[in-house]
């Protein structure tokens, strides 16, 4: 008898396991076998309706793509449209639970399932769910339906509001459900998923702490919010167990059993240390799988995986820390939308990737998305290319209160919880302009609660004296700071057509030609290669000089506006952006390579990057000059082996050679270092005359999927006899395709900028154009032709993909790895300290003397001035001990319009005499090293207007841009106004 109850009770045990094994999650990828109708129509939401006539789509899908760079931002289509899907669940799962997963949509959807009503989401940015348990026919046809609409003026239904960052400046109208989606089945005893806004659960939180990065290790901390919706009490035991890149486990850990009793949510956690451990970096996207599983009684009920990374960040001495390292950030502050032309942001994962790893590859280590909150395609592409990200929540260009605040709190919440695994992010940026201080503090409130472990700074665009953000930046302008690290969010945003090499090639565009924005020429809007390049070498000097271990008050760098073309606010010719440093096909301008060069280092430049602006291939007889940008301390050209001498240097990484002479052959420039040793190379060579097509395929680097969403990428050039690009090739070219593939097409200058047609020239001998695959597998070929030169073909071939019942278990990013090019955090301090600052410890004045230590207070929205005249223009700074002076630096009011004469003295003895100079910050008089312990400032003059920066331009918004503090005072022809003051002494 006891032993037919023991065999009894072991039975009732195993199928208590088998029962809870069944009841694992399965998460299906939803995107396939969608239909789609542009416009309102009655009762699509019932199960009846008949959908066979719509059009038949794989999500993701804007259904406004068409017009994605055909029409500028504010003319992209709005209205209602209707997404349907039919699906069939797998056998048994109307006895579980299930979830619908939607990255996001835009703008506001109402969503029914069977004909009833399951909600609606209408923010336009964030992720969101729905928990379709109780709605699901069981063997049957289920119909999803989706009523969309994309209004710009779209208002929240409850509160009646519209929505700051609906804005047709910035962010791209693609409608409909233009990101994936997902389906989840779990059993009742499961991990939520990080869903707040609608489902109201926060999923799983991984980090790690306890840092010990030269031992490789650190504490591993997982935890997940855990539903019990059985009938029973279950006693949990929560298990974590965590796989490298190569998918090997390095460890296992649980927690003890705890009792969750039916109807609870609770939070259950282990956490371990674990050795061995690749620490995630820039450049570096080392990535590992942690799985939290729920077991009862030894078996497992539900098994969660999640990519991540670890790495430590600090904030702190002005500076930003990774992994014990100081990093300054470069990159740049990109349109959220990341579009694409015809296609608009819904690429397949591995264009993502694409795209973002052109951003290292420049050496960009910081993308600073604009406004709104990224998808989670683009983020987790960050985590595999080792790109950080700063995430915006949601937001226009100023403070808002009521409602609107309200809202911008809630996608902040929303983003918080749904990317806090994600270790590319490392910076919540909770304003594009600056915010009050008490929204400050309910930011960060929220960052607090949901990630206070996470290693991420929250702060906002400007934020310059608010205590209780962690970092901040102007627009355009240089900030320093001994504390929180400042860098700019929008340094450099001057546009340039890629087709627009200089006045000598064609189509022989004079720099600055063009029509006006605002009233004022298009210099700034309409440049060519050369000058866009030199541009960004002028802007990046600037914050370069100001870099870490040049003193107490450092730059922690700042990003460019923006990396690829794009459909938003535009001042150029175009009706889109031109302000990328690649365009909208991600093929590079000058300026990308001019990056390349300048930030090849964590903080200090590389000196072997080198790159020679433009081409070689002019007509007998040109004269021009040819530029070199380099990180060597000198560049000597060579035309056909014969030096033409070394470069004029400029701007900290730029080499002028003036009126060089045109030769056909080859142009050859070489850096050195201060000793004459050989740094680096490169060279331009003459490209014969254009004789044939050639056709380079870019594709998923595990197959193209006949998904009916992935994309190929197919690289069109006009070459020479021995295939070299021609460099002033504008051919038209003619494609024809055949097989199962839809035509997406590119982009150029042209009508509608040439978007979907079948013919686009080439523009500097090369452009790029989209296929689209369909959902039937085989083989396309697409055949090239223009007039005068030698067709050719290129195939390509779709893989199958396994759809059944309108699931699959094949995922838009599967298989892609991360890109390690860069290797691990560096061993050695990442700069050399060039300067150091000597403490001020008090200060008087011609006038306003106690206001003098405004002008020494680490607060660039404080001064000191004058009263205007100019026999009180001068302050003396006292300092902590005697010194060794050699510079003095400045961030005077009129920092970017005024030159003012100074002079400077140390001890009374004057060591300066000259004018300040216009620039982004701060300007630097440098002079004989001089003893002492007092330094003077006097004006000596009126101040006068650049002639280059007389005119302020304005913000979308209207604002003027930062010249400094308005004051009267400085308008007189005595008045001096200081906003920093720092004193060096050469190291």
């Amino acid at each position: 008898m006891k032993l037919r109850l023991q065999l009894l009770f072991c039975l009732i045990v195993i199928a208590s396991q088998i029962s809870f094994a069944q009841n694992q999650r399965t998460t299906y990828n939803f995107n396939p076998g969608w239909k789609l109708y542009v416009g309102d129509v009655k009762d699509a939401e019932q199960t009846t309706f008949d959908d066979k006539s719509w059009k038949t789509i794989t999500l993701p899908y804007a259904w406004n793509e068409d017009e994605a760079f055909k029409k500028s931002i504010e003319d992209l289509s709005t209205g209602i449209a209707w997404y349907r899907k039919h699906f069939i669940l797998p056998a048994g799962a109307e006895a579980k639970k299930i979830f619908l997963e939607f990255e996001g949509i835009r703008q506001g959807g109402e969503f029914y399932l069977n004909g009833k009503f399951i909600g609606r989401h209408e923010n336009g940015i964030t992720s969101f769910g729905f928990d379709i348990s109780s709605l699901i026919e069981k063997d049957k046809d289920n119909v999803l339906a989706v009523r969309i609409d994309n209004s710009w003026t779209y208002r929240e239904k409850e509160r009646n509001s519209t929505y700051q960052w609906n804005d047709k400046n910035f962010n791209a109208n693609y409608g409909g459900i233009s990101k994936n989606v997902r389906l989840h089945i779990t059993g009742k005893l499961y991990q939520t998923l990080p869903l707040n806004s609608t489902l109201k659960t926060t999923g799983n939180y991984i980090y790690a702490k306890d840092f010990n990065i030269t031992g490789k290790n650190a504490v591993i901390v997982s935890e997940s919010q855990v539903k019990n919706e059985t009938a029973d009490a279950q006693n949990v035991q929560y298990e974590v167990e965590i796989k490298d890149a190569e998918g090997k486990i390095i460890k296992t850990y649980s927690s003890s059993a705890q009792n969750i009793a039916p109807g609870n949510t609770v939070i259950l956690k282990a956490e371990s240390l674990v050795n061995g451990l690749n620490f995630w970096s820039w450049g570096y996207g080392y990535l590992y799988t942690v799985t939290s599983r729920l077991k009862v009684n030894g078996a497992t009920v539900d098994e969660l995986n999640t990519k991540t990374g670890f790495r430590k960040a600090e904030f702190k001495n002005g500076m930003v820390y990774l992994n014990d390292r100081v990093l300054m950030m470069k990159g740049y502050a990109q349109r959220t939308s990341n579009e694409w032309p015809a296609v608009g942001l819904s690429v397949p994962a591995w264009l993502s990737d694409y795209s973002n790893q052109l951003m290292v590859e420049s050496n960009a280590n910081l993308v600073r998305w604009m406004h709104i909150t990224p998808w989670k395609q683009d983020i987790e592409s960050c985590d595999r290319v080792g790109l950080i990200q700063a995430m915006p929540a949601g937001d226009s260009e100023k403070d808002v209160t009521g409602t609107r605040w309200d809202q911008r709190k809630e996608v902040m919440t929303d983003a918080i919880i749904y990317n806090r695994n994600n270790p590319s992010i490392i910076f919540y940026e909770c304003g594009n302009e600056s915010i009050s201080a008490e929204h400050m503090v309910e930011m960060k409130a929220i960052r607090n609660q949901y990630d206070p472990n996470g290693g991420r700074a929250i702060g906002s665009r400007e934020m310059l004296n608010i205590d209780e953000a962690e970092y901040g930046g102007e627009m355009l302008y240089i900030n320093k700071s001994a504390t929180k690290p400042v860098w700019s969010m929008e340094y450099s945003r001057d546009e340039g057509l890629r087709k627009y090499w200089d006045e000598f090639s064609p189509p022989f565009h004079i720099d600055g030609a063009g029509p006006k924005y605002k009233d004022a020429d298009a210099s700034d809007y309409n440049r060519n290669q050369d000058s866009h390049a030199i541009e960004n070498v002028k802007r990046w000097n600037e914050y370069y000089q100001e870099r870490p271990g040049t003193g107490t008050r450092v730059s922690s760098g700042g990003v460019n506006i923006i990396f690829s073309d794009s459909n938003t606010h535009h001042r150029g010719e175009e009706n889109y952006r031109r302000s990328g440093e690649v365009d909208a096909m991600r093929i590079p301008k000058d300026g990308f390579y001019a990056h390349k060069v300048m930030w090849d280092g964590w903080v200090d430049a590389k000196k072997t990057g080198i790159h020679l602006v433009g081409h070689w291939n002019y007509k007998a007889g040109t004269k021009k000059s040819v530029y070199v940008i380099s990180a060597g301390d000198k560049a000597e050209l060579f035309l056909n082996g014969k030096s033409l001498g070394f470069g004029e240097k400029s701007n900290g990484f730029l080499y002028t050679f003036k009126n060089v002479a045109y030769q056909a052959g080859t142009l050859k420039a070489i850096s050195y270092d201060n000793k004459g040793l050989k740094l680096s190379e490169t060279q331009l060579k003459t490209a014969g005359e254009p004789v044939a097509i050639k056709l380079t395929k870019m594709q998923n680097p595990t197959g193209f999927k006949a998904d009916g969403a992935d994309l190929a990428l197919v690289q069109v050039e006009v070459v020479d006899a021995v295939g070299n690009r021609c460099p002033i090739a504008l051919n038209m070219i003619k494609f024809d395709v055949t097989g199962p593939a839809e035509w997406r097409g590119g982009i150029a200058q042209g009508p509608d900028n040439y978007i979907l047609s079948k013919q686009l020239p080439v523009e500097g001998g090369v452009n790029r154009i989209l296929v689209r695959s369909t959902t039937t597998a085989g083989k396309i070929n697409i055949t090239a032709t223009a007039d005068g030169l030698k067709s050719t073909s290129i195939a390509l071939e779709t893989l199958p993909v396994v759809v059944k019942n309108g699931l699959s278990s094949q995922f838009p990013a599967d298989g892609l790895k991360s890109n390690l090019k860069r290797g691990a955090t560096p061993v050695a301090q990442t700069y050399q300290a060039s300067r150091k600052a000597i403490k001020i410890v008090g200060a008087t004045a011609g006038a306003n003397s106690d206001k003098a230590k405004l002008s020494y207070d680490d607060n660039e929205l404080s001064d000191w001035v004058n009263d205007g005249t100019l026999n009180t223009a001068w302050i003396k700074y006292d300092l902590e001990k005697e010194s060794t002076i050699s510079q003095v630096e400045l961030k005077v009011n009129g920092f970017r319009t005024k030159a003012y004469p100074i002079r400077i003295l140390v001890d009374g003895k004057e060591v300066f005499k000259g004018n300040t100079v216009p620039s982004l910050g701060y300007f630097t008089a440098v002079f004989k090293a001089t003893k002492g312990k007092s330094v003077t400032i006097q004006l000596m003059g009126s101040g006068k207007e650049s002639a280059d920066n007389s005119k302020i331009g304005v913000e979308v918004n209207g604002k003027k841009l930062d010249d400094g503090i308005d004051r009267v005072e400085t308008k007189s022809k005595g008045g001096l106004s200081i906003i920093e003051t720092e004193i060096y002494e050469a190291k």
